[in-house]
């Protein structure tokens, strides 16, 4: 690490754009908006990638490979979250336990559990994720920040997606019976 230190942008600092012309206020409520999502989809891409690596049974490769297209989309939905709040003038949070402290989510922790329990996890986390997500593309709207909306839109569609197929492996109907449909 450098010992040279030239603080460019302080954290939690806003600076107004001219090219985008948002206002200061404006741009504060979407930048929380924005850094609050950022958080939430780290923290759920972490709980998905555990899942993801520690799946086993006889569905393990395709739940396996979905984990891992659920975690990519996390990925893609934080770094879009973090360069527009940045476009705004904002400063993307950084790190696990600031994610962990601005997310509307708690983390599940480090044990390994079961995969119908870590998926209901993660289905129950996606959920939160949904309701803010939902919160904030009105917020956006309210505010005249269509491009926002815009993204918020774009990946609250794209979580949706998941948190229901989440629901639909948790359905009851499998030619998989484990002890406790015995």
């Amino acid at each position: 690490m450098s010992t040279q230190e030239s603080v460019r942008r302080q954290a939690g600092s806003v600076e107004e754009s001219e090219a985008l012309r948002i206002d200061e206020e404006k741009a504060r409520q979407l930048i929380d908006a924005l850094n609050t999502d950022l958080a939430a989809s780290y923290v759920l891409y972490h709980q998905v990638k555990k899942h993801h690596w520690n799946v086993e049974g006889a569905e393990f490769l395709e739940i396996h490979e979905y984990l891992g297209e659920v975690a990519e989309d996390l990925e893609e939905a934080a770094d879009e979250f973090a360069e527009r709040a940045q476009a705004i003038g904002g400063v993307p949070l950084s790190g696990g336990s600031t994610y962990e402290e601005h997310a509307p989510i708690e983390r599940e922790g480090d044990d390994i559990l079961d995969i119908r329990t870590s998926l209901a996890n993660d289905m129950e986390a996606m959920g939160a994720t949904i309701e803010t997500m939902r919160d904030h593309v009105a917020l956006a709207r309210e505010l005249g920040d269509y491009t926002t909306e815009e993204i918020l839109r774009d990946n609250l569609e794209t979580l949706e997606e998941h948190a229901h197929h989440l629901e639909h492996y948790l359905e009851d109907d499998t030619l998989v019976l484990g002890s406790a449909t015995k």
